[in-house]
C-alpha cells in the first residue's frame, strides 16, 4: 500500500439518499451523512486489495464540508486519494463533485487497519 492510492465513487442522488429520508433535514437534497458514508465507500475502495491477508480498515475519525445541494436524479462522485500512511494509521482526501466537475463537498478521512477476527472478537 503506498501514498496516493485512489478511487471514485459515483452515485445517483435517489429518494432514499435525501435529507428527509435520512432524517438529518426536511429537504430533498443529497443528505450530508450519505455523502459521508460514499467518502468512507471511496477511501475503502481506494485500498482495496492492499491490506495485510486477515486485515480490514474501520473509519475513525471524518471531517466534511458540505458546500452545494444536489437534488434527486443528479449524478455525484467522490474521489479519495491516500495521503498519508502512520503504521496502521489511514489518512485520506476526499473530493466530491457533480457531473459538472463543481465541488459539492470536501472531506478529510481517517481509517486504522485492524485484524478482523480480532475485531469481531472485541
Amino acid at each position: 500500500m503506498q501514498a496516493g492510492s485512489s478511487a471514485e465513487i459515483t452515485l445517483t442522488v435517489t429518494e432514499s439518499d435525501t435529507a428527509i429520508a435520512l432524517g438529518s433535514g426536511d429537504v430533498p437534497v443529497l443528505a450530508t451523512p450519505r455523502i459521508v458514508a460514499l467518502c468512507e465507500e471511496a477511501t475503502v475502495a481506494a485500498v482495496a486489495g492492499q491490506l495485510p491477508d486477515g486485515s480490514t480498515s474501520v473509519g475513525t475519525r471524518v471531517e466534511c464540508d458540505h458546500m452545494k445541494p444536489s437534488l434527486v436524479g443528479e449524478t455525484v462522485s467522490a474521489r479519495a486519494t491516500l495521503v498519508d500512511i502512520d503504521a496502521r494509521r489511514l489518512q485520506f482526501t476526499v473530493t466530491v463533485a457533480d457531473a459538472e466537475g463543481g465541488a459539492v463537498a470536501v472531506a478529510k478521512v481517517w481509517r486504522v487497519i485492524v485484524e478482523r477476527d480480532r475485531f469481531l472478537d472485541r
